[in-house]
């Protein structure tokens, strides 16, 4: 017997037989060649003008055949399955969104709230990892499709996958095919080692399923995709509608049905599942199985006092609250079990069909049933404390008491440590523990033991309670010391089960200034500087006293003295002329605009963008509070000046220069020299050719200013100016403005204000601000 073959693979048509076969060759050129008996074990002969096979290995026989490799991730396919059938829509696609049903509007038109559908979340996409790794049960049935993976070793070696053809066989090299359709994975390897046993002796084997098959399965109904798809062999009921999305919005999940040959095999209740955890209904799918997902049943809403509030279907036209509530989880603790209020729906009255009834969540009322169309709401409980007493405010434990016959405010606040809060202690800790290496500034020291202990109003505290006969509050005041201090009946008022007692501080309710604690910070060259608190009527001579007086190398004639009150209408005449200033330029802005025919007009156009850059510095500049004390350089008396909380006074070193800065070539500092005038330090700082002789100012230390217009003897000359030829002391400062003909952006600016004492004064800026503008 001669077969031909035209492709170029050797062909070996086999007769088997033990112990012995016969082996044709292709006729090649017309003639043929004779059979030649060959061992078993031996290689094939070699056809000429055909490919050379690989020799076998001589100590041991194997059993490799011509093998497909196998592509990654590929998955056979099941023998005339459909092209078009959908395979495995959850691998990353997104679901359609479920389409609000009727039930939902009707629902949030009665609650306010939307509701979403209960257990629907579950089919979310995502939501079920597809059929992958997981192990072959025992009683698998093997079909076609699927994958033996099969290895052989000892007196024959190999290592094969063999898949399943349509009939039910794999074909194993050397020993035949073999049927293996409709046997149970569990009975796979007995059954290979008797057809390979029947060729050879003295081998080992081990057998198990590869790639299973694929089947194909119909899903119809109210399914959010229906249509017909292609799963896994190990799918089941349940695995199968998390491959699918569920149902729709419209779909039961309380009777999908499993349908096989017509016939129905199970039905699920995925409530079971959900709470229950009950897969007793779910059911292995074979190929061609039906999954019917009918319209949803008769519905109900679950909302209020729930973790769980949602819409949820019936098993039947009636079921039991207490299981619909089952399935909610459980009523919480929060759930008053007094009443619950069922909006429900009765189609048998033609006129006002909606009618509202009330239960108990007792034995009777979890029994009655609840039907379609129900919306139940539970309740919370009460928030009312039925015998508490509450403490409030600045208190050191604001918390609820309980309370006792014959409690009064005494009983609830036995003693004033009682009203100093926790947070006191942790910041008057932290006082003392400075970072390494870092120094605080006083100025937060002095803030922190201010507010250290937030003052208690000690004259005013309430006692809040409603009457029940009126359904109000009524506030019952009382004074705070008299009743934890002294005990006076009058005010250590009895209490009763519900009321408030309410503390306040000084910032809730401001008292008289005479009652309040004040502090101020000196500090410099005094000999113990601090943070004092005022005593009664303190001035500031006599802090200067009580702080141990100046230091030696104190300049008590430069002592800064500042005040948040005055710095607060310091820094609202700023604002204010910064409005002026704005409103000019918005005026000569829309003039320029609407005439630039002339160079002037050119020019005020082009100026107006100058002097906006003025204003948006004198925006960031802030004033300083400083209040000028007028001191005497000879003998430097403190004025009694009366003291403020969150005063601050600094006292400086003995300065040894003179600054003088503005029209002039060198602005810098000088040596201070003993009876040198203004003029001398000019002549040094060699005034320009703009410099404004007439408008001189002399910033004293002490904070004045001194110029022609605050008391100059006449008009000024440069051999005859009254403010050029006075003395000036240490740490005082010269300021040459320009000429106003010069017309520049900072000395317009002056010349709106009228003059610079305004600029030191009014608006509290000092020689600092004035620098900022001119740069």
């Amino acid at each position: 017997m001669f077969v031909k073959k035209t492709c170029c693979r050797w062909v070996v048509a086999a007769a088997v037989a033990w112990g012995a076969a016969t082996v044709a060759v292709a006729q090649v050129g017309g003639a043929a060649a004779p059979a030649t008996p060959v061992s078993p074990l031996a290689p094939a002969p070699v056809v000429p003008g055909a490919a050379v096979p690989a020799p076998a290995m001589p100590s041991t026989p194997t059993l490799q055949g011509p093998q497909r490799p196998s592509q990654p991730g590929e998955k056979p396919a099941a023998e005339g399955a459909d092209s078009k059938a959908k395979d495995f829509p959850r691998g990353g696609v997104e679901l359609p969104a479920l389409q609000s049903t009727e039930f939902e509007r009707f629902v949030r038109e009665a609650t306010g709230r939307s509701l979403p559908l209960f257990g629907y979340n579950l089919f979310s996409a995502g939501g079920f990892p597809a059929l992958q790794n997981v192990p072959v049960s025992a009683d698998y049935v093997i079909g076609p499709g699927d994958e033996v993976n099969l290895k052989v070793w000892g007196a024959v070696d190999a290592d094969l996958r063999l898949p399943v053809d349509r009939n039910g066989q794999i074909s194993i090299p050397r020993v035949g095919s073999m049927n293996v359709a409709g046997l149970r994975a569990s009975q796979l390897e007995g059954a290979l080692r008797a057809q390979i046993g029947r060729v050879y002796n003295n081998f080992q084997l081990s057998a198990a399923l590869g790639q299973l098959r694929s089947i194909q399965i119909f899903v119809v109904g109210q399914a959010r995709q229906p249509g017909t798809y292609t799963v896994s062999s190990l799918s089941t009921l349940v695995s199968a509608l998390f491959d699918v999305g569920g149902p729709s919005a419209t779909g039961s999940m309380r009777n999908i049905q499993l349908r096989r040959d017509g016939r129905i095999v199970s039905t699920l209740d995925m409530y079971r599942f959900i709470s229950e955890g009950d897969k007793s209904a779910d059911a292995k799918l074979l190929p061609g199985d039906v999954i019917v997902i009918p319209p949803a049943g008769p519905r109900v809403a679950l909302t209020g006092a729930t973790d769980s509030p949602a819409i949820y279907e019936l098993a039947g036209a009636e079921e039991p609250l207490g299981k619909l509530l089952s399935y909610a989880g459980r009523t919480n603790v929060l759930t008053t079990p007094q009443k619950v209020h069922i909006e429900r729906v009765d189609a048998t009255r033609a006129k006002a069909p909606r009618i509202v009834e009330d239960r108990a969540l007792d034995a009777k009322g979890l029994q009655s049933t609840v039907r379609d169309g129900d919306v139940i709401t539970l309740f919370r409980i009460s928030p009312e404390f039925g015998n508490a007493v509450t403490l409030r405010g600045n208190v050191a434990a604001p918390l609820r008491y309980s309370w006792r016959p014959g409690m009064k405010v005494s009983d609830l606040i036995p003693e004033r440590d009682a009203l100093i809060v926790p947070d006191y202690y942790v910041r008057r800790n932290m006082l003392v523990q400075f970072e390494s290496g870092r120094r605080v500034s006083d100025t937060r020291i002095q803030a922190e033991v201010k507010n250290l202990v937030e003052e208690i109003n000690w004259d005013y505290a309430v006692v809040e309670r409603l009457d029940p006969r009126e359904i109000r509050s009524q506030l019952i005041p009382f004074n705070l010391a008299k009743a934890v201090i002294n005990k006076d009946p009058a005010n250590d008022l009895p209490l009763q089960p519900g009321d408030v007692v309410t503390v306040f501080g000084v910032n809730d309710l401001p008292i008289p200034v005479h009652k309040r604690s004040q502090y101020v910070r000196i500090s410099g060259e005094i000999n113990v500087p601090g943070v004092y608190q005022i005593l009664p009527g303190e001035t500031l001579d006599r802090l200067v006293v009580r702080a141990g007086g100046f230091s030696t190398n104190a300049y008590p004639y430069g002592m800064v003295f500042t005040r948040e009150s005055t710095r607060q209408q310091q820094q609202r005449n700023l604002d204010q002329a910064i409005r002026r200033m704005q409103a000019e330029i918005a005026s000569q802005a829309s003039r320029a605009i609407q005439s630039v025919s002339t160079p002037e007009d050119n020019r005020l156009y082009v100026e107006n963008y100058t002097r906006r850059d003025i204003v948006a510095k004198l925006q960031s500049l802030r004033a300083s509070g400083r209040i000028a004390l007028e001191l005497s350089p000879e003998s430097p008396a403190v004025p009694p000046v009366a003291l403020e909380d969150g005063d601050e006074i600094s006292v400086p070193p003995m300065p040894s220069f003179v600054g003088v800065f503005g029209a002039v070539t060198a602005e810098t500092s000088f040596l201070h020299r003993y009876n040198f005038s203004v003029r001398d330090y000019l002549d040094r700082a060699g005034p320009t050719r703009d410099a404004d002789f007439d408008s001189v100012s002399i910033v004293r230390a002490d904070g004045t200013v001194e110029s022609e217009s605050s008391g100059g003897r006449g008009p000024f000359t440069w051999f005859g100016s009254s403010v050029l030829d006075r003395r000036v002391n240490p740490g005082d400062t010269v300021f040459v403005p320009e000429k106003f003909d010069k017309r520049s952006p900072y000395t317009r600016f002056i010349e709106g204000v009228k003059d610079w004492t305004t600029i030191f004064y009014q608006f509290g800026l000092g020689i600092a601000a004035i620098k900022v503008l001119r740069d």
